[in-house]
């Protein structure tokens, strides 16, 4: 333990340690976490914007929308939710135990109490940024009407690939042909439906 730190009672070194150790974690982790340390981004794969997709040899699919990775990774018992709870455990029973004139149990009561709230609080606002978020993202019934492009021969009996643009944003879906019949690559087409599935239900635009 440093020298400065070397009056300090073993309470207080625990609290210290607490502070010191789930601060760095804590930032490191915030850090990664809004600078690149997700991995649910939207990535551009050429003319399609893919969300959350998956390129496989040039091949770009969209499953299903943005995720907030932020909001998802954030919960009472994540690596995020630890390290904050530890921080302002170790920050708020120190000031206690070092400042005050309060016995060990008070201060570890209010210090505990200081952790929970800190993860509460922070909770808190990551919820309220992912339903700003939210207002982002793409609604599927909105292609319903636009037209596009077979990106992968859609069989008479099966299912293809279309790319739409969708609230701005070229994508790649899932299509199905509304009449059962084969469309080819390239061909034009325009959406009429959308299935519960998320896959377009598209017809030849002649």
């Amino acid at each position: 333990m440093p020298t400065f730190a070397s009056d300090f009672s073993g309470t207080e070194k625990l609290y210290l340690v607490c502070a010191v150790i789930g601060g760095v974690l804590f930032v490191v982790r915030l850090v990664l976490q809004f600078v690149g340390g997700d991995g649910g981004g939207d990535y551009d794969a050429g003319a399609a914007d893919v969300a959350g997709g998956e390129i496989d040899g040039g091949f770009a699919e969209d499953v299903g929308g943005d995720v907030d990775d932020a909001y998802l990774s954030f919960k009472i018992l994540s690596f995020q939710g630890l390290t904050a709870f530890f921080m302002m455990f170790g920050l708020v029973g120190l000031a206690m135990a070092r400042q005050t004139q309060h016995n060990a149990t008070t201060c570890l009561v209010v210090a505990t109490g200081a952790g929970l709230g800190t993860v509460w609080i922070i909770g808190l606002i990551f919820r309220k940024a992912a339903a700003l978020q939210a207002s982002g993202n793409i609604n599927l019934r909105n292609a319903i009407g636009q037209e596009g492009e077979v990106y992968l021969t859609i069989p008479n009996a099966g299912t293809g690939k279309a790319k739409v643009t969708v609230q701005d944003r070229l994508r790649i879906y899932n299509a199905i042909s509304n009449d059962k019949t084969e469309i080819k690559t390239g061909q034009r087409v325009r959406v009429v439906e959308v299935t519960p599935q998320d896959v377009l239900v598209v017809e030849k635009v002649e």
